[in-house]
């Protein structure tokens, strides 16, 4: 067996690099939800809207779907004859593939956030900044916004306002901020939450619990955005302003990403991009 090499150093200075969401990828890698006590109704709807935007996404580059074994069967007939798509047997505790599945380098020299600042109903991953903010293009952060001064949202997304307004990134620009308004509010049904499994391991869905809905969480592709549409009325000028902010990519929404957002995410939390190999 090869003995294993200790790489001491920052991966910048020995030559790695994470390249950003928009840069090319040779495919995406996504895992196929089934937890009992994380999607209501043992996954059904769920994953009838993974599946959307597996179909969506390969319209852009390769997907690869992981299923446990028990799942496989299923996916790999459900996916035969999606010609973009391949299906893996892999097993996993769950499907949020930006949390579990590979990343090439973490990264350094990014605006930090207090703890309070995340998405209003974020209460799952105690803020993942993916709800929050993304960066768009180098300089420039695209953020989840309310005008609604009511709304609890309203000085969350300003304080995050103030906090990037007042940074620069890693060459010492100024950042840009574009606005993108949340949906909703959006709240759990009292069906949706009696969908999903109680169990000692998961935090609780209860009626009325609001949702952490966003338009940043989106997934980048080869020439096309893949975002979620919550079937609410902000849902069209969120793809307005998508569209503006990525003229050279097309934008697609998929239908039904409340699903999603029902277990703590949404398409960038369940999707892993694998960026081309340098030459």
């Amino acid at each position: 067996m090869a003995k294993a090499t200790t790489m001491e150093g920052r991966p910048a200075k020995m030559g790695f690099r994470m390249p950003a969401e928009w840069e090319p990828h040779e495919q995406c890698w996504m895992g196929w939800p089934e937890r009992r006590d994380n999607w209501r109704e043992l996954a059904g709807p769920a994953q009838k809207v993974f599946a959307r935007t597996a179909i969506a996404i390969s319209m852009f580059e390769p997907v690869t779907i992981c299923a446990s074994a028990k799942q496989y069967p299923y996916v790999h007939e459900l996916m035969l004859h999606q010609p973009n798509i391949r299906v893996v047997e892999m097993s996993m505790n769950d499907c949020w593939f930006r949390d579990i599945g590979p990343t090439i380098v973490e990264i350094e020299r990014i605006p930090r956030f207090p703890h309070t600042m995340v998405l209003e109903g974020d209460e799952d991953t105690n803020g993942h900044v993916d709800n929050l903010c993304c960066f768009i293009k180098p300089g420039v952060v695209l953020l989840s916004w309310t005008d609604d001064e009511n709304d609890p949202q309203y000085q969350r997304s300003v304080d995050a306002l103030s906090t990037l307004s007042k940074s620069v990134d890693a060459k010492g620009r100024q950042i840009e901020v574009v606005k993108i308004h949340v949906p909703g509010p959006l709240y759990m049904t009292k069906e949706e939450s009696e969908g999903v499994a109680k169990t000692e391991h998961a935090i609780p869905r209860e009626p009325g619990t609001r949702m952490a809905a966003s338009y940043v969480n989106f997934y980048i592709a080869n020439g096309g955005i893949v975002a979620p549409a919550f079937g609410d009325k902000w849902d069209e000028e969120a793809c307005a302003v998508l569209q503006k902010a990525f003229p050279d990519h097309e934008v697609v929404m998929v239908e039904g990403a409340r699903e999603i957002a029902l277990a703590g995410g949404n398409i960038h939390c369940i999707t892993q991009q694998q960026p081309v190999r340098p030459s």
